[in-house]
């Protein structure tokens, strides 16, 4: 809900991806405050688009207090005051990331690298479709302007916004692949989950076997169903890791054979084109 000249104006955004974060680095003059200081809360950054027109894509701070269900907004930023997405590292797949803003940096650690990679994919492709938007308003074009095959595209205005670089991200994030990575990515973040479920579960009976010690009280040890689940879930995770892979180079493959098959095409029609005149 925002009050725009007066008028009372409610937006509904619908939330495009959310993971939880933690900052990589803390802030100077801070850390012996923090010191032996247990996390009490948990942070999330959600990307949203608003259904008004012209739509806007926020990003989303919050924060989820232990105990509680509900969530409370810290900090919110829209996609035109995102300078660059930093990805950190090109060559592999890692959790850290950093946002940087007008006025200020955020230097972030996801989940787990799948998350982290899945939230820059998303957000590469509403920025895309933002500044694209954005273009079109600015430069508006006519009947007569039709786009022709090989014709040079305009150049932005002078005057243009800067839009968000991408730095240090995979290109595999930022290709046309978009849907297979999201599958694989997504399978990722469902294993990490159940891992770290049964991790947590299979911690409870030793914390309990803690606290039954001190009150002179023997505890069973944690059953072994656990230990069978969770090198199920290790084998699975390894055989969606080759899949993934297998699917990464058989759509590199289909994309060698479209663009050879897009020359092809484009040689014949010069080639009936000359024949003709």
């Amino acid at each position: 809900i925002s009050v725009e000249n007066g008028v009372l104006k409610t937006e509904i955004s619908q939330v495009l991806s959310a993971i939880e974060v933690r900052r990589r680095m803390k802030r100077k003059g801070l850390s012996f405050l923090n010191a032996g200081r247990k996390r009490d809360y948990l942070t999330y950054l959600c990307l949203s688009v608003t259904n008004s027109r012209p739509a806007q894509v926020l990003i989303t701070k919050v924060k989820k207090y232990r105990g509680t269900r509900q969530l409370a907004k810290r900090s919110q930023w829209s996609v035109k005051q995102l300078r660059q997405v930093n990805g950190i590292n090109p060559d592999k797949d890692t959790p850290e990331f950093d946002l940087v803003f007008d006025r200020t940096t955020d230097q972030w650690v996801a989940s787990s690298a799948a998350e982290k990679c899945m939230f820059v994919q998303v957000l590469y492709h509403a920025c895309q479709n933002y500044w694209e938007a954005k273009l079109a308003q600015a430069n508006p074009a006519s009947p007569g302007d039709q786009k022709t095959p090989g014709a040079p595209e305009n150049k932005k205005s002078p005057g243009a916004p800067s839009q968000t670089s991408f730095v240090n991200c995979q290109q595999k994030l930022m290709g046309d692949a978009c849907s297979v990575n999201m599958v694989i990515y997504r399978c990722k973040i469902f294993l990490n989950r159940m891992k770290n479920s049964m991790t947590a579960n299979q911690g409870w009976p030793q914390r309990e076997a803690v606290k039954a010690s001190r009150s002179r009280i023997r505890s069973s040890p944690s059953p072994p169903a656990v230990r069978k689940m969770g090198n199920v879930m290790r084998r699975a995770s390894q055989v969606l890791s080759e899949r993934g892979e297998r699917l990464m180079r058989a759509d590199d493959k289909t994309n060698h054979l479209l663009h050879g098959a897009k020359q092809f095409a484009e040689a014949a029609q010069k080639v009936s084109y000359s024949d003709l005149l």
